[in-house]
């Protein structure tokens, strides 16, 4: 069978990865911000978060835009956005200015991950999709397995104004692969008959320009519970990974010494560990399982449900003496969640009336990033108010709970949820 689907997995991975460089130099750059603008640490915790203001405002918009203009047009203009931002960050001679290119950045990235669910919804058949997912979300966390030592080098030995303008580069490039390279099958000249057609035979959500234009109201999709379950769940696990993507390097230089070039270097272990989690357990055995004939059902409840509980060895890392026993805790904690990710981001395709993928992933990601702005702003208190992040950990434990029981008792059986329009 020909592979061309695979190619557009690994552009769409590639397009995650790129993002979430964007996302961690910020991390990675805050002493050097604190020497340039002297600001404290509940200023950082809201620069932090900054990125994620606009992202969020902006999830159900792009979902319904992504419906009714399609992945490759929005796509192409939010990359050059995102491209944009970087470069201002590195320019910025205020922390004002650092704040208005993280808001320009959330807005150019904004239609990512929603983009990702409906092309991949597009372009894979039912039992391929868990490892479809699972290569572009992965591709969050290798970006901050790799991303966080190589821009700590990068800050160390040029500055952190570097770290930006590398990404502003990289960007640049992927902007040019993707409007080179991305197609929805039904304009894809590469893809063969063949795979057209096992694509189609699979159950992938077909093209349909008609239902473009109106696609499942936004208001009908919130009032169902399987939306909530998923949403809340979900928001519960963006909590613990935004606390972890944003203040993991200070953790272990404020509670275990960890110098930065070290920091740097510790960091990666649990991204690496995530990274392996989420395509092995949530990407290639779920549909490995499903194909040999396992109830596709029952098997994603496991990993999405296990994984999330996974999650909760983060209150291990609050106990945590040292810092192999706190990268221990958070391996588990990460990796688990990690397992879960695709899981959870394959469910809109499953479970969206025609043409509204887009938009019941701008939910599930509005949700998110929520929980993503809250995250580093409430660990920023919390750190500033105990010097200690036992707090922190603590809180994002009871979230996790919450998330588990939206998805044991909403989100249940993942049933297709009704067309508002039938035909």
């Amino acid at each position: 069978m020909p592979k061309r689907r695979w190619g557009i997995a690994l552009l769409l991975g590639l397009g995650v990865l790129v993002n979430y460089f964007d996302r961690v130099n910020l991390s990675v750059s805050r002493d050097a911000l604190e020497a340039s603008f002297g600001i404290s640490a509940v200023t950082f915790g809201y620069l932090s978060s900054a990125y994620n203001w606009t992202y969020a405002l902006l999830q159900l918009p792009s979902g319904l835009l992504l419906d009714r203009f399609g992945v490759r047009r929005v796509g192409v203009i939010s990359t050059m956005i995102w491209s944009v931002a970087s470069f201002a960050a590195a320019i910025s001679t205020s922390v004002g200015g650092l704040f208005g290119a993280r808001f320009l950045l959330g807005i150019g990235e904004a239609p990512t991950f929603p983009a990702n669910a409906k092309a991949t919804g597009y372009w894979f058949p039912k039992d391929e999709r868990s490892l479809a997912t699972a290569m572009f979300d992965s591709a969050a966390k290798f970006s901050s397995a790799i991303g966080i030592p190589l821009l700590g080098l990068l800050l160390l030995y040029f500055g952190w104004r570097w770290n930006f303008a590398a990404t502003g580069l990289i960007s640049l490039l992927y902007f040019a692969l993707f409007y080179a390279f991305y197609r929805n099958p039904g304009e894809d000249r590469l893809l063969t008959a063949r795979e057209r057609e096992f694509i189609a035979r699979g159950g992938a959500q077909p093209e349909d320009p008609a239902k473009a234009a109106e696609g499942a109201p936004l208001g009908y999709l919130l009032r169902q519970r399987r939306v909530c379950g998923l949403a809340l769940g979900f928001a519960s696990y963006n909590y613990t990974f935004y606390l972890l993507l944003t203040w993991l390097p200070s953790y272990l230089s404020t509670m275990h010494h960890v110098d930065l070039l070290h920091s740097a270097l510790y960091t990666s272990v649990p991204w690496v560990f995530a990274t392996l989690t989420d395509l092995v357990v949530g990407g290639w055995l779920v549909d490995r399982l499903i194909q040999r004939g396992w109830n596709p059902v029952r098997v994603r409840q496991v990993v999405l449900i296990g994984g999330t509980i996974l999650g909760l060895g983060i209150l291990g890392a609050a106990r945590s003496h040292g810092p192999a026993t706190a990268l221990f805790w958070i391996s588990i904690s990460i990796g688990g969640l990690a397992a879960a990710s695709p899981v959870g981001w394959s469910i809109p395709s499953l479970i969206a009336p025609r043409e509204s993928v887009g938009t019941l992933g701008g939910i599930l990601n509005f949700c998110n990033q929520l929980a993503g702005i809250a995250a580093p702003i409430a660990t920023g208190y919390v750190v500033q108010a105990t010097h200690s992040f036992s707090w922190a950990f603590g809180a994002a434990t009871v979230f996790l709970l919450v998330g588990i029981a939206g998805y044991v008792f909403l989100l249940g059986d993942m049933a297709p949820i009704p067309d508002p329009h039938p035909a």
